[in-house]
């Protein structure tokens, strides 16, 4: 299940990971914080998770995110 994350997603979680809430992370990308909260959204939907915590732990063990 590598590569699961599209770039933008991948993005949006490191900076979840360095503590940057949605509407910075939105002003950082120069997106909505509806699009961040969307992307955020699909990627739990992939995982099967009910939360950003649950999906950083997962995206971690899957090796796509590193702390």
């Amino acid at each position: 299940m590598n590569n699961i994350l599209t770039p933008r997603e991948k993005e949006i979680f490191k900076l979840l990971i360095e503590n940057y809430n949605t509407k910075t992370i939105a002003k950082r990308l120069k997106i909505s914080e509806k699009t961040v909260r969307n992307h955020i959204s699909n990627v739990m939907q992939k995982l099967g998770v009910n939360g950003r915590a649950s999906a950083v732990v997962e995206l971690i063990k899957l090796k796509e995110l590193s702390i």
